[in-house]
């Protein structure tokens, strides 16, 4: 049985394509090919708007879903990390029937794969049986550093527990300012090759912190009873802080990057050039604007040909979780941005940043999902 999908643009990889062509898959979505309509034949499902591969969700806590609509909105980043410290328990129940919920939203608008962040197992039960692909980054939180060898033992045993029914799993720092530097280290040496993540830049304070050792984190730090920071004062970015302690030819997705310099970014694409890094500059405009009010330097990004990937961050910052939403976002805020880079941001480049292969467009043989976009660019759901 042929499937055959006719819109007014089919998208993949870069290339639009107009109304006179149409995508056939087989029943189960493999691709078979892509025609031009008069030699398509008949059955032909006509739709209005865009056709494009499943989408790419490249950063998400699934585990945070049952904090939806439970953390004020636009109280800054160490507010938003102090309502989450504060948030009263919740059962095993409560958080797994809340995580499906959010599985069920991302998959029905079109979201194939999920780069999702986790703390601990209770999350693989819901991914094992999820119709979603699910890139697991074992997130690290440290801040001293005679700690860091027993903390990442203790992750790479949480690692062998995802990777029994969860292959793509790794280990990832949490952000600059909870990890100390053997963590970083240590992190390094087990990451080597791999695929990686690191919340970044999202508030100013994140930068005073490493430049002058003063602002909202130090109080943050005061209220825990610290009195040393995890790194210390560099007297430099929080980027070109924590960047150098990788240099193992990891593949890097840098989140949120709120507040990123242009000479942030030109260190980051040169230290990177310099020790075979890739890097992948993830948006998350929605959750932005959620705790920070404030969005990314696209322009800046755009400018120096930066690889760039969207997500959704988790319901505790985000009333939705489609990656079409913080598409819009962007589109709104900065209208020069071409279409099909958007599209590509949605599709290829995430498949491309966590590594997954026979994602992200239509080649033939592949099996991608199929995702419709409406004409005004406000809703996407799954076709197949």
């Amino acid at each position: 049985m042929y499937l055959k999908f006719q819109a007014d643009h089919i998208f993949s990889d870069g290339t639009l394509l107009d109304k006179d062509f149409v995508l056939i898959t087989d029943a189960s979505g493999r691709v078979l090919d892509i025609t031009e309509y008069a030699r398509a034949g008949e059955d032909i499902q006509q739709f209005s708007g865009i056709i494009t591969p499943g989408h790419i969700n490249c950063h998400c806590h699934l585990e945070l879903s049952y904090m939806k609509s439970a953390i004020p909105e636009k109280t800054g980043l160490t507010s938003f990390i102090g309502s989450v410290m504060k948030m009263p328990p919740a059962s095993p129940e409560e958080k797994l029937n809340a995580m499906a919920l959010a599985d069920e939203e991302m998959y029905r608008c079109g979201i194939v794969a999920v780069g999702d962040i986790s703390n601990h197992g209770l999350s693989i039960s819901q991914k094992t049986r999820s119709a979603m692909y699910w890139f697991n980054f074992l997130e690290i939180s440290n801040l001293d550093d005679e700690k860091a060898a027993d903390k990442l033992e203790l992750f790479k045993d949480l690692r062998k527990e995802f990777q029994f029914v969860l292959p793509n799993t790794t280990l990832s720092p949490h952000a600059a300012y909870s990890v100390s530097a053997e963590t970083f280290r240590l992190i390094n040496r087990e990451t080597e090759g791999g695929v990686i993540t690191i919340h970044n830049q999202e508030c100013r304070a994140e930068d005073e912190l490493f430049l002058l050792g003063t602002g909202k984190f130090t109080d943050f730090y005061q209220s825990l009873g610290r009195t040393t920071l995890p790194v210390g004062i560099s007297g430099k970015s929080s980027l070109q802080t924590w960047l150098p302690y990788f240099d193992r030819e990891q593949t890097i997705l840098l989140v949120h990057n709120t507040f990123t310099t242009e000479e942030d970014i030109v260190f980051a694409l040169d230290y990177a050039a310099q020790r075979r890094l890739q890097l992948y500059f993830c948006l998350c405009p929605n959750a932005n604007m959620y705790i920070e009010q404030s969005l990314p330097p696209v322009e800046l990004l755009l400018k120096h040909d930066c690889r760039i990937v969207l997500g959704t961050d988790s319901y505790a910052s985000n009333r939705q979780l489609s990656i079409l939403k913080e598409a819009t976002t962007l589109q709104r805020q900065f209208p020069g941005i071409p279409l099909p880079s958007l599209l590509q941001w949605m599709t290829a480049n995430g498949a491309r940043a966590l590594g997954l292969t026979g994602l992200g467009n239509f080649s033939k043989g592949t099996k991608p999902g199929v995702t419709l976009i409406d004409p005004g660019f406000s809703h996407s759901r799954r076709l197949i």
